[in-house]
């Protein structure tokens, strides 16, 4: 039952606080982890190798190492008679870490905002949480580029991590994030990651398949839509990720409206396949609803989570 006031506890901050920028960010030393080691092996010959060995390393260092660290505390808090509080509270903090639901909705909020002001702001804004090229992005694009980021987050940054905190547990938790910030770092199809980046990106498609989909399912069932599934099951594999495709469509069966098209990575033309068919205004009212959807899923998963880990726990004490 440890399991659920962890949870728990990891949720109700993320809710509630966000990522503070002054609070010091796990994702941020991986980050520099994955730079520091890109740096260095991304260059020669063997680029694919050193890229997969790379990411091998980094995924099971963030494994053992969470693993070793909550082991650590459980023995210290025994120790001193303090039972497994302090596993207990790192866990409920890493959980916490391990969630990035809050800030992208505040985010997304901040882009609409930004660019009912002016186009310009509402560029500067987007930047902040896409990869795309935003310098000549139109008022809808750049609506359409915040709402497409909100449906992959609540895959990547809520129900994947959840997902894995279930079959892994916190160390399972943060070896995905080290698994979706590399991707997200290499992973792309340029000639400087192509190669070194490749074996990256194929493993977040891994990680993330069955959450894409339950992500997707998850939205549908928020919004009191089940009946849009062929919709999603339509437009869902027509994207060029196999798992961001799930989300956005429902999504935009949800809105009624059209995300993908055409968009610049690094001055290259991405052509990418159109995910809906209304190709009509977006309009602040869309995000807000959006957001309810996001929210209510990400309530639906946690939820999820807790009554397995209970089911797991009763069977565990009748045994």
């Amino acid at each position: 039952m440890s399991r659920i006031f962890t949870l728990l506890a990891g949720w109700l901050a993320d809710l509630l606080l966000g990522d503070p920028a002054w609070l010091p960010h796990p994702v941020v030393g991986f980050g520099k982890l994955i730079a520091a080691g890109e740096k260095r092996w991304n260059k020669g010959e063997n680029r694919r190798r050193k890229g997969a060995w790379l990411a091998i390393g980094l995924i099971l260092g963030v494994y053992l190492v969470t693993f070793a660290f909550l082991l650590g505390l459980r023995a210290a808090g025994e120790a001193l008679h303090l039972g497994r509080w302090l596993q207990w509270i790192a866990e409920a903090v890493l959980i916490f870490y391990g969630m990035a639901g809050t800030t992208l909705i505040r985010e997304v909020r901040e882009v609409f905002r930004a660019v009912d002001r002016s186009v310009e702001e509402g560029r500067a804004q987007v930047a902040r949480i896409v990869g795309r090229d935003t310098a000549e992005l139109s008022a809808q694009e750049i609506r359409t580029a915040a709402l497409e980021t909100l449906a992959e987050n609540l895959n990547d940054g809520v129900v994947a991590p959840l997902f894995w905190l279930l079959l892994l547990g916190v160390p399972g938790m943060m070896a995905y994030k080290m698994v979706n910030t590399l991707d997200s770092m290499i992973g792309y199809r340029n000639e400087r990651y192509r190669d070194f980046g490749r074996f990256a990106a194929r493993l977040d498609d891994a990680a993330g398949w069955i959450p894409a989909r339950l992500t997707a399912f998850l939205m549908l069932l928020a919004a009191g839509q089940l009946r849009l599934f062929p919709f999603v099951r339509k437009f869902g594999p027509q994207h060029l990720s196999p798992n961001s495709g799930w989300p956005e469509a429902a999504l935009a069966g949800i809105l009624n409206c059209r995300f993908g098209g055409p968009h610049n990575y690094f001055g290259q033309e991405v052509r990418k396949p159109w995910i809906g068919e209304n190709d009509r205004p977006l309009t602040t009212a869309d995000m807000e609803r959006a957001v309810l959807v996001n929210r209510l899923a990400e309530f639906l998963m946690v939820l999820l989570v807790a009554a397995i880990n209970a089911i797991l726990s009763i069977f565990l004490l009748s045994l």
